[in-house]
């Protein structure tokens, strides 16, 4: 007699690559006032090169329960989501298993985000090279990325709740 055995998908930090963290604030998808946005994305510079980068994200995504090319999940409407954010002295930081990212917030970012009391996240599993820090990256080339279809459908979304100590 056999027992059914579970797969368990494994990554390590260095096939991730460098992961970054992008901000912006802009029209609310229901309207009415401007909504803090986060990107977080690889480089594809990880050491298994691109392709492997791309699946040690789906990995991590996996992990953290936060399904690829799926609808938002909502944080506050999900118990034990193991996704947080904290919004602090000028600063967004992003924790998920294994994962940490943080982020310089602009002062428009922050008052969406505050405004809202949530943030809406993607999680893009495509590498994107172009994003690179210390890169400027202009409004066209982050919109060029961040609203490809095929980049946000092998994505994973999320609307987290801002959280602050204090």
């Amino acid at each position: 007699m056999t027992s059914p055995q579970t797969a368990t998908s494994t990554f390590t930090q260095a096939q991730l690559g460098t992961l970054t963290v992008i901000g912006w604030s802009g029209e609310h998808p229901a309207g009415g006032r401007d909504a803090a946005f986060l990107l977080v994305y690889s480089l594809g510079d990880g050491s298994d090169g691109p392709a492997a980068g791309e699946a040690a994200m789906r990995v991590a995504l996996e992990h953290s329960r936060l399904p690829v090319g799926a609808g938002p999940v909502r944080a506050a409407e999900t118990p034990g989501l193991p996704v947080k954010l904290l919004v602090q002295a000028g600063q967004a930081v992003l924790t998920l298993p294994h994962i940490t990212a943080q982020y310089t917030v602009p002062p428009q970012w922050l008052a969406a985000a505050r405004d809202h009391g949530e943030v809406y996240a993607m999680f893009a599993t495509r590498p994107w090279p172009a994003g690179a820090p210390g890169r400027p990256v202009d409004e066209e080339l982050l919109r060029s990325f961040a609203a490809d279809p095929e980049v946000i459908m092998t994505s994973a979304h999320c609307v987290l709740p801002v959280r602050s100590l204090g």
